[in-house]
């Protein structure tokens, strides 16, 4: 046997039922031969790790646009830290770690520049929604790789697809990722208004800390107890999409989101740099448009194959880090002499 039907035949033996089993994956789009080495859902981890879009994430904001201050998460730090809770929660109930870890580093890999501004502004551009987890699994299947995508497990896919709210995945793993990626955020995003002077563990609400936990440490760990112990009780080989925090700590956790959307994310602290940045995405989307030849070259083969150029515009534009659009505006409108001042 090679070492992947090896790590195949031990996850039937150690995995709960509801588990999504690599050798009973979908599979791809396209087909490929088996790795000898790794399953499916790992080989498309290993994917995902390498892609550039991985890397460009260490470079887009999460909340605060350019903080001072070196401590401050990114896209690539916050999807490192969902992977952590995701990954633990996978691991206690006993489903395809593999796979919610693959889920996991490519949920947000479809993330403008300047985050949730650069989403709104591209939306206002394009006149219909733009959504990062339709972007992200546009960015797997269609972009990376010259345009050739990753040609990853439609497990993979649907769990990206299905990371937000109104939405709910085929897997157990793949809903394991939404509710880590909320734990994560709302904490971690906490932590930094902290740092940032926007708040303090004092102002949060007691009646949620007293249920949740009175720190970020400690607030990640209750939850990560109760998601873990909560979802032991339920019938996930009847519904996969159960999997989730009891009501008690559901309704807390909501509760402390929508304190933290009145008081962190629309904060003019937080916000202050915001419009402009929503102005930089909305000239450049405009500016490419009128200049299409100047497109990488992956884009332009990807309009010459019938993709409509709008789209594809919003691709170039959704793909640049806060700083490679920022350097490219300054490139195209200022005057270079101005630059040096």
């Amino acid at each position: 046997m090679t070492p992947r039907e090896i790590t195949e035949k031990n996850e039937h033996l150690i995995l709960n039922p509801y588990a999504a089993f690599s050798d009973e994956s979908e599979g791809r789009d396209v087909y490929e031969e088996p790795c000898t080495l790794r399953t499916i859902y790992q080989r498309d981890r290993d994917r995902i790790l390498h892609s550039k879009a991985f890397r460009r994430l260490k470079h887009k904001t999460q909340v605060f646009l350019s903080p001072y201050g070196d401590h401050y998460r990114t896209r690539l730090t916050h999807t490192l830290e969902v992977s952590q809770i995701a990954r633990t929660v996978s691991r206690a109930l006993r489903v395809n770690e593999d796979l919610t870890e693959a889920i996991a580093l490519a949920h947000d890999i479809g993330h403008t520049p300047f985050g949730h501004a650069g989403e709104r502004a591209l939306t206002r551009a394009l006149g219909r929604p733009f959504r990062h987890n339709e972007q992200s699994v546009r960015v797997v299947e269609r972009l990376e790789k010259d345009g050739e995508g990753l040609n990853l497990s439609k497990e993979v896919r649907d769990g990206i697809l299905c990371h937000r709210s109104s939405y709910r995945a085929k897997t157990v793993e793949g809903n394991i990722l939404r509710i880590s990626d909320k734990i994560g955020y709302i904490n971690h995003d906490i932590d930094d208004g902290i740092r940032a002077g926007i708040l303090t563990e004092d102002e949060l609400p007691k009646d949620l800390t007293d249920i949740l936990g009175h720190n970020t440490r400690d607030r990640i760990d209750r939850l990560i107890q109760d998601f873990i112990k909560y979802s032991e009780g339920l019938d996930l080989m009847a519904d996969k999409t159960a999997v989730g925090l009891s009501p008690e700590f559901e309704e807390a956790l909501y509760a402390l989101r929508k304190y933290m959307f009145e008081n962190v994310y629309t904060n003019p602290k937080a916000k202050a740099e915001e419009a402009k940045a929503e102005k930089i995405v909305e000239i450049l989307y405009e500016y490419y448009l009128n200049h299409i030849e100047e497109l990488a070259p992956e884009y332009l083969k990807m309009i010459e194959k019938g993709e409509d150029r709008e789209t594809v515009c919003c691709d170039y534009i959704a793909g640049m880090t806060d700083n490679y659009a920022v350097h490219r505006f300054k490139e195209i409108y200022i005057p270079h002499s101005w630059n040096v001042i």
